[in-house]
């Protein structure tokens, strides 16, 4: 099994480029099953996720190719996708591959749009939570369909069509509100989605369903209105940037110091992050490439976040803020409101000498003066970056284990972070 080496204190300095944004990808790629003609999307990411995606699509029987590099490319940028579902062979998601990305319970709400059926597998557990799917499942029940859940399989049918309806979610998910989305589309008549998740993520798949000929407002806002239409059509969409791996980025230059430029990203996607950084002395300015994120030496100031859905601070950055902080000069709280048990990092940067403690969704982090390298367990995508963060500052080698969390959401991390002057590696086995 992979690990990552990296013997820490080098500053970074140079440009990382952004990729496509996996929360968007998945999704847009589920989507392809709604029509028969051809979905082309631009700068797809290099990742795991996407890999395994592509054979559960392909399961149902959408054919997929991918471009090759062009003249003047490298493989740090994104590759164009061709996804044809002209035919549809099955419309079982078996359990065998559902259970192994919770995203691809989604194709649920595209297959019985269009193919009027589908049997597809409970996702399972989750190692930051439970995320059941209760509200991916009433959303399709008010959309008219029949559901029964039977030997571990949802069974949903609509045998005459699914029908617009007012869809209102208690909680935002931004999945449900995915699922509710790409269904609604071929439905007769209009849905009106209330509560609707707000992340650019769901912003985008609107888009791109629009160029599919979907008729969508308000997406963006916590109210979405679609007006179904019987058939999409073929489409080209480029994925937006990925604004996790921006703003993990920014926190790794603000750990080490220097001035990097993270080329293609976009600050509207991320304000509220943004903003904690800069509030801890990371200076940070919008040029034509990107962003540029610059820290000069000076010490980083504490600071107080509760994580929220879209526009306010990521749960998805979450740990990687947690790493900042524990070389910051105070006292800071992390107060995380969206996932039960996302604070499985905790011990592991423990082990590299950050002082936190939890009480309750709370995280105290007092700031040391110095973290030392040591062997650290990485338990989740999110969590394995945020000892990543914490070995470039610390002294001596630090050694992630169980690096196969790292390759399900950034793309060659390693090798950007290299090519800016860290002392990082992979050690294959």
């Amino acid at each position: 099994m992979d690990r990552i080496r990296i013997r820490g204190g080098r500053r970074l300095n140079g440009t990382i480029p952004i990729a496509g944004a996996k929360n968007a990808t998945l999704p847009l790629m589920i989507a392809s099953l709604l029509t028969d003609e051809t979905l082309v999307l631009e700068n797809v990411p290099r990742l795991a996720d996407v890999t395994l995606l592509q054979h559960i699509l392909g399961n149902h029987g959408v054919d997929i190719t991918v471009s090759g590099k062009r003249a003047g490319e490298d493989d740090h940028y994104g590759q164009t996708m061709q996804l044809s579902a002209k035919n549809i062979v099955d419309t079982t998601a078996p359990y065998h591959l559902v259970t192994k990305m919770r995203a691809s319970f989604w194709v649920i709400g595209p297959l019985v749009a269009r193919m009027r059926q589908a049997r597809v597998s409970m996702p399972g557990g989750c190692a930051i939570g439970t995320r059941p799917v209760d509200f991916h499942l009433d959303a399709l029940r008010a959309l008219g369909a029949n559901i029964d859940i039977e030997s571990g399989y949802v069974l949903a049918s609509a045998p005459n069509g699914l029908r617009g309806a007012r869809v209102h979610f208690p909680k935002v998910s931004v999945g449900a509100t995915h699922t509710a989305l790409m269904a609604a589309s071929l439905a007769r008549g209009e849905t009106v989605i209330e509560n609707a998740a707000r992340e650019p993520e769901i912003v985008d798949v609107a888009d791109c369903l629009r160029k599919m000929g979907a008729k969508i407002e308000g997406a963006g806002t916590s109210t979405i209105h679609i007006q179904g239409t019987e058939r999409l059509g073929a489409a080209r969409h480029r994925v937006l940037p990925d604004r996790i791996e921006t703003g993990t980025y920014a926190m790794a230059v603000a750990m080490t110091g220097g001035d990097v430029t993270l080329a293609g990203s976009r600050a509207d996607l991320l304000q509220s992050a943004l903003d904690v950084l800069r509030q801890a002395g990371v200076e940070i300015a919008e040029t034509n490439e990107g962003l540029r994120v610059q820290r000069n030496g000076a010490g980083l100031g504490a600071v107080e976040v509760s994580t929220a859905p879209f526009p306010g601070f990521p749960t998805d950055l979450q740990a990687q803020l947690m790493a900042l902080m524990s070389r910051a000069s105070g006292t800071s709280h992390i107060t995380e409101t969206i996932f039960e048990n996302r604070f499985m990092h905790v011990q592991e940067l423990v082990r590299l000498g950050a002082k936190i403690h939890l009480d309750g969704e709370t995280a105290t982090i007092e700031g040391v003066e110095r973290l030392k390298g040591a062997p650290v367990m990485a338990t989740d995508l999110r969590a394995s970056v945020s000892l990543v963060i914490a070995g470039l500052a610390a002294e001596g080698e630090t050694v992630v284990h169980r690096v196969y969390h790292l390759d399900r959401g950034f793309e060659r991390l390693e090798e950007k972070l290299a090519a800016c002057g860290a002392e990082i590696d992979r050690v294959a086995g």
